[in-house]
């Protein structure tokens, strides 16, 4: 063959490559914390080609305590979020319409952990107790049970002081409170790693509690949904994200093995990563990804009913869609 030849054939291969890269469409999606096993469907989904099938080119956006997902994508910075709906509805109402397109997680893994020694054996012993709550956008469940069992935020004999805590563990360890937030899959077993054992600890479940709000969907902006490139985009995203999270539940080890490789930060283990996607396969089982209008239901009531300072004002109109999940899933 010829120079030449040879020449034209390459570049013709190089342009083709070139097309296909061009021709997939980017998505590019906020997680709402950092690299970690909570968002494995995701990573599982880019790592196995399940994105790539459908012609998507997908950049997974890591989140941290500095980074509002509904602050990104107001801002043009993703395409699609991952937010818990009590901050979605919030956000909704103050001006941002964002609106619910799928619900991987069907149950909450949010809790309160508390140390026995503190005296708290239920519910009603919070009172004149010092609880650890999580901000930005965090606080809405605790704020809205709290307002459930009519227990003041402000302090006093009768109230809770609210300590605003950072994402870590640190005021249980150290005695700054009887109680803090954690979740299931993840501030729980940091709690178990600094040293306090299982059985000096007494943990209350949201979702046992039955004030529950749904955690981890994924939000678009209401006016992109006009669009119909932008719907038949985001069908094949969820499509192939499902697929993920459903890979990811059968293969726990391997979806934690993939969360580890994409963490550029070097700070997750293996030992915390495989524990984490354990608990979170728990969360996610049971979703095909369409959301569940019962739970959304009980998610709105539990934020409207918060007294004179309820998390939402009004009943949202529009904040969630099944026309993606049901083209997706069918």
């Amino acid at each position: 063959m010829n120079k030449k030849l040879a020449s034209l054939l390459a570049a013709g291969v190089f342009s083709l490559a070139a097309f296909h890269a061009n021709a997939a469409e980017k998505v590019t999606l906020q997680l709402k914390w950092v690299t970690q096993a909570q968002f494995a469907g995701y990573y599982v989904a880019k790592d196995k080609g399940f994105y790539e099938e459908e012609g998507l080119d997908v950049e997974i956006k890591p989140g941290g305590p500095d980074i509002a997902p509904a602050q990104v994508i107001a801002g043009g910075g993703a395409d699609v979020i991952v937010d818990w709906m009590p901050s979605a509805l919030a956000t909704r109402e103050k001006g941002v319409p964002l609106v619910n397109i799928a619900q991987p997680f069907k149950t909450s893994g949010m809790m309160l952990t508390c140390l026995k020694e503190s005296g708290v054996k239920g519910p009603e012993d919070f009172k004149g107790k010092t609880l650890g709550v999580w901000f930005f956008g965090n606080e809405y469940p605790f704020l809205s049970w709290m307002s459930h069992l009519k227990i003041p935020t402000d302090g006093g004999p009768d109230g809770v002081t609210v300590l605003k805590q950072g994402f870590n563990v640190d005021p249980l360890i150290q005695k700054q409170a009887a109680c803090i937030s954690t979740m299931t899959y993840n501030e729980y077993w940091q709690v178990i790693d600094a040293g306090i054992k299982a059985e000096d600890l007494v943990t209350f479940k949201y979702e046992d509690q039955g004030v529950a709000t749904l955690e981890d969907g994924l939000y678009v902006l209401e006016d992109k949904l006009k669009d119909e490139a932008f719907k038949d985009k985001m069908v094949k995203f969820v499509r192939a994200s499902m697929k993920g999270w459903k890979y990811a539940e059968e293969n726990p080890d391997e979806a934690a093995d993939i969360v580890l490789e994409n963490d550029s930060t070097g700070a997750q283990t293996e030992k915390h990563q495989k524990r984490m996607m354990g608990e979170v396969a728990k969360l996610t089982a049971g979703s095909s990804g369409a959301l569940d209008e019962a739970d959304y239901k009980r998610t709105v009531q539990s934020l409207l009913a918060g007294g004179s300072d309820p998390v939402i004002s009004k009943e949202p109109e529009g904040a969630w869609t099944h026309d993606i999940t049901d083209a997706a899933l069918k």
